[in-house]
């Protein structure tokens, strides 16, 4: 069962009021341990997310990645550990993915409206935020993988969260346009001092695109920021020597920025 009792004692809550982060903290994690059926798939993890910063979780498939977020949205519990979210923190959730039925008559408007009321102002600024305006009226079952994915963050974003949980979001989207879906991420957190936590295996294209990287298989291995673990033994040991010089390669060298539909838009020279 998830640790809540005489939470305010706890050194993690001591963590969230202390003079270096007062006020800041969106999201803390403390402790936060889980089995299934025997297995350890969560021990002892820590962490936080504060406004206006990007945390990507990355690791092996089975490393407890998904179950961490879980746990961290109040929607599984722990077998231990605390979490702890700021007062009235509004969060919005992006899935690794949604089944819809392709029976189900439902346009891409009416899906995002019975998640939220919002004005259809601010719908049409989200969707063409995204690159899918287009797809306003189109029915659901009829878009692509790519463009579900899209639609699935224009749900979460509708909220005006202050912090974002996406699990996988460009999943289904092709290479081109990973890294300008990672950027626009990076762009609406620092406007709007929003933070992210956020699974990834795209490393490659999200290392340049985040503030903190942790690496979990099950405990922390190691974390910091994105050179920083690209370097680390345990990273090392994880993911071997020649992925981890393909994303110091791609951090250094990557001067330009795709749209969404794969074509260079801008090139920064250095």
């Amino acid at each position: 069962m998830l640790v809540r009792k005489h939470f305010l004692s706890t050194p993690l809550m001591e963590f969230m009021q202390s003079p270096d982060s007062p006020a800041k903290v969106l999201l803390a994690v403390s402790g936060i341990s889980k089995n299934f059926a025997g297995r350890k798939v969560l021990d002892n993890i820590t962490l936080r997310v504060d406004e206006g910063k990007i945390i990507t979780l990355i690791g092996p498939n089975g490393a407890g990645k998904t179950t961490l977020v879980r746990i961290a949205l109040r929607l599984a519990a722990a077998d231990s550990g605390a979490v702890q979210h700021r007062s009235g923190l509004r969060i919005g959730y992006m899935p690794q993915k949604m089944h819809v039925e392709p029976t189900l008559p439902v346009t891409v408007v009416r899906f995002l409206q019975l998640a939220e009321n919002f004005s259809a102002t601010q719908l049409d600024a989200t969707l063409s935020q995204l690159n899918i305006l287009q797809l306003k009226n189109h029915q659901l079952s009829a878009i692509s993988g790519g463009e579900m994915q899209r639609v699935l963050l224009a749900r979460a974003l509708l909220r005006q969260p202050e912090l974002l949980i996406l699990d996988e979001p460009a999943q289904g989207v092709d290479l081109a346009g990973q890294a300008e879906l990672y950027q626009l991420i990076s762009k609406i957190s620092k406007r709007d001092n929003c933070g992210v936590l956020m699974i990834s295996h795209d490393l490659h294209l999200v290392m340049s695109a985040t503030d903190e990287v942790v690496c979990l298989n099950h405990h922390v291995c190691c974390h910091g920021k994105p050179e920083q673990v690209s370097n680390d033994p345990a990273y090392l040991d994880l993911f071997g020597p020649n992925t981890a010089r393909a994303l110091a390669v791609y951090t250094h060298d990557h001067n330009h920025e795709h749209d969404l539909t794969g074509n260079i838009k801008t090139a920064h020279h250095e």
